[in-house]
């Protein structure tokens, strides 16, 4: 018997040699983007800062697109965070709300000399982020006044912004300008303060890459 149990123990010994223990493989399930970088969404008992960065069901260039706009739109959002401005990102557009109450004085197309330092910055982060085209458009509310002087109005107004954003270095190249009077309000014109919110010019940076 021990004869028997002496000879099983080195086959015993070489099984506990060579079996390596399992360990769970991270799956990368795709990324979350915080302030415009991918982070790493995975599964499993163990987590890596090695991992692969996949998108599933995406492709790089997609990913690079997305990103270089998160990154634009954090910028934007860090410099107007102390304004009415809105900034809204959809995809691979950016879109600023820029309020004429903000921008112009009352009955006014030139820009607002308060305004002009955050406009300023704008136009410097817009430079930065040669790759984006940008459209100009302005908007006013439903008033009496006809439909032909409240499009000249807006577009008198958004060519103030393009004006500037010119003078302070993006290529006119990239700009294009429109004025649409009242149409696509995004408040009712029933109210003084609908009203006030389609008083408006939105500057939509696209990506171009």
């Amino acid at each position: 018997m021990n004869k028997l149990i002496f000879m099983m123990s080195p086959i015993l010994l070489l099984a506990a040699c060579t079996t390596e223990p399992q360990m769970d493989t991270p799956q990368v399930l795709g990324t979350t983007w915080i302030d415009g970088d991918p982070q790493i969404i995975n599964t499993g008992s163990q987590s890596t800062t090695q991992a692969t960065k996949v998108l599933i069901g995406d492709s790089n260039e997609a990913a690079s697109k997305l990103s270089y706009m998160d990154r634009l739109a954090v910028q934007l959002r860090k410099e107007l965070k102390s304004t009415t401005v809105k900034v809204r990102q959809e995809g691979t557009k950016i879109t600023l709300v820029i309020p004429d109450s903000v921008a112009f004085g009352t009955n006014q197309v030139n820009v607002d000399s308060k305004f002009e330092p955050n406009l300023a910055a704008i136009a410097k982060i817009i430079k930065e982020y040669d790759q984006t085209k940008v459209q100009v458009v302005g908007y006013t509310d439903s008033t009496e006044d006809s439909v032909a002087t409240n499009k000249m109005a807006s577009l008198r107004r958004a060519n103030a912004i393009s004006n500037f954003l010119r003078l302070n270095g993006v290529d006119i190249n990239r700009i294009t300008v429109d004025g649409l009077g009242p149409q696509d309000p995004i408040a009712p014109n029933s109210t003084p303060s609908g009203r006030k919110q389609n008083r408006r010019v939105e500057m939509t940076l696209i990506n171009m890459q």
